[in-house]
């Protein structure tokens, strides 16, 4: 049986409880000093030696018991707080609260409330839903707590992530295409110039000029027709002989001026030389069903606005 235990060590432990322990004693302590005897009414009070304007001197009071009661109450506090709650090292508290019970409690509520209002449109087809001023707002507010920190919060894309409100799509733009893309999320896979057998930096500098030209962009053109014929041996399995892409295999269509990393020289060269491995993480499991079809939804709604 595995035994966590040799792995693990009791010093972190301590390192947390001593300090917060040691902290809450220094406070009672500090507070008993400032707090003092109580003034005789007979005895005249010491000063601290500072006069000003000849009258006017600092004198050495204790803290009044208002205040005290107050620093009181905070450590108390404090310390019911520690027993009830985690913050001393391994002990959990009494009441056993843990983050993850506490965020599945939160989790439990929400689709109590909302279920309900996502499981309303589940069966509707995707593209009557588009028409569904309501159902397309559930999808955007998912899209904007789910999906902005990579496609960005207008859906653009950023480099190395697709713009999702033009119509080139690497896996497909269809509703069902699209829903599978966030169900079970995508795996690019673009392999180096080494695995594909380009050796020498002029076939890669060769295949970077012809991929250039398929695109309309600047390039050399005697170096494209060395290129066409690297790219007709290694690059058209998945790109395909006129290089408009495979979707199936995700692909991207390369006579488009549509380019996820940057269609300049210097990025299309790196793209051939080092690969390119994008990752779609998926979400059906996380998501559920209904909210899939939902975001899905607000997706293909922006394929529409072009």
């Amino acid at each position: 049986m595995f035994d966590s235990s040799v792995f693990t060590s009791q010093f972190w432990e301590w390192f947390i409880i001593i300090p917060t322990v040691g902290g809450i004693l220094g406070c009672f302590a500090l507070i008993l000093w400032l707090g003092g005897d109580r003034p005789d009414p007979d005895k005249k009070v010491k000063t601290m030696g500072h006069v000003w304007d000849g009258d006017l001197a600092e004198y050495n009071n204790p803290l009044p018991r208002w205040w005290l009661n107050m620093f009181y109450i905070t450590l108390y506090i404090a310390i019911l707080y520690l027993l009830l709650y985690p913050g001393l090292g391994s002990f959990v508290g009494f009441l056993g609260w843990t983050e993850l019970n506490q965020y599945q409690q939160e989790m439990d509520a929400a689709e109590t409330r909302y279920g309900p209002i996502y499981a309303r449109y589940s069966k509707e087809p995707i593209a009557a839903l588009t028409e569904n001023p309501e159902a397309v707002q559930l999808g955007h507010r998912l899209y904007m707590t789910y999906c902005t920190i990579c496609h960005g919060s207008d859906a653009a894309g950023i480099k190395g992530y697709p713009n999702l409100r033009d119509d080139d799509w690497l896996w497909g733009g269809k509703p069902a295409q699209i829903e599978q893309t966030i169900k079970i999320g995508r795996n690019g896979n673009m392999p180096t110039a080494s695995q594909n057998g380009l050796e020498t930096e002029a076939e890669i500098k060769n295949v970077m000029h012809y991929v250039r030209g398929l695109s309309g962009a600047k390039h050399d053109e005697a170096a494209a027709v060395e290129g066409e014929k690297t790219y007709k041996k290694v690059c058209f399995a998945c790109h395909g002989m006129t290089g408009t892409g495979t979707q199936a295999l995700g692909a991207p269509n390369l006579t488009d001026d549509v380019w996820l990393y940057g269609g300049s020289e210097r990025i299309v060269t790196e793209t051939i030389t080092n690969g390119r491995q994008g990752k779609m993480p998926a979400h059906g499991e996380f998501l559920g069903d209904a909210k899939v079809h939902l975001l899905a939804t607000y997706v293909y709604s922006l394929s529409l606005k072009k």
